[in-house]
């Protein structure tokens, strides 16, 4: 079993770099996961945002998602200490990742590829412009698995020689701070994960996971 206490590691990394800012480069899924994310990282890093999710469906919601999360960033104060890369939906790159896994159930393989997809290119992106981190707000969320989240960043650090830096963010009241800070600037939350499989089982009436 996996106990592994990822925010100590992280705070550890913290407390080793004194002064110095670090650049981080944090894939960030949508505006609620950010928004306590952003408010802890941000004393510490200097943050670029990255906005690559091939899995949200339909494009309208791929819009609202990345429209919120603008809006976000504005109204937290942070418009000019963090910077955006967003890239076009890229379709086509989630679905031949998830090629013959569209009936696992939420939470199986199909997400794992999905998360691992994400972090493909955040760790490519932190190689290519040489931050000294990538990392993800995905483990914000209590339905999101950190142990493989971590495993799956770890694995693309050591690929590409960069650093990851680990993360557990729902922990330490992560995810009740993310709601007070979403119910305080009006944030959009939205109700299913992203991807067209995780909307058909809301509108079926199961619970998302």
């Amino acid at each position: 079993m996996n106990r592994r206490n990822y925010q100590r590691e992280l705070d550890r990394i913290i407390q080793k770099q004194g002064n110095r800012r670090p650049r981080v480069l944090l894939h960030v899924c949508c505006g609620p996961c950010s928004s306590a994310v952003l408010e802890y990282l941000t004393q510490y890093f200097d943050v670029t945002l990255l906005w690559y999710n091939p899995n949200i469906y339909p494009q309208a919601e791929f819009e609202r998602r990345f429209e919120t999360l603008v809006k976000l960033i504005g109204d937290m104060g942070l418009a000019d200490r963090v910077s955006v890369l967003a890239e076009p939906r890229k379709e086509q790159d989630y679905y031949a990742r998830v090629k013959g896994l569209e009936d696992e159930p939420e939470g199986g393989k199909r997400c794992a590829e999905c998360f691992r997809l994400r972090l493909l290119e955040t760790a490519r992106l932190c190689k290519h412009y040489g931050f000294d981190y990538f990392c993800t707000t995905l483990t914000l969320s209590r339905h999101k698995d950190a142990v493989l989240i971590n495993d799956l960043g770890e694995e693309l650090a050591r690929a590409f020689g960069v650093n990851w830096l680990p993360s557990d963010f729902k922990k330490r009241d992560g995810e009740n701070r993310s709601i007070e800070l979403c119910e305080q600037y009006h944030v959009y939350r939205q109700l299913y994960c992203g991807c067209e499989y995780s909307l058909h089982r809301r509108e079926e009436g199961a619970p998302d996971k």
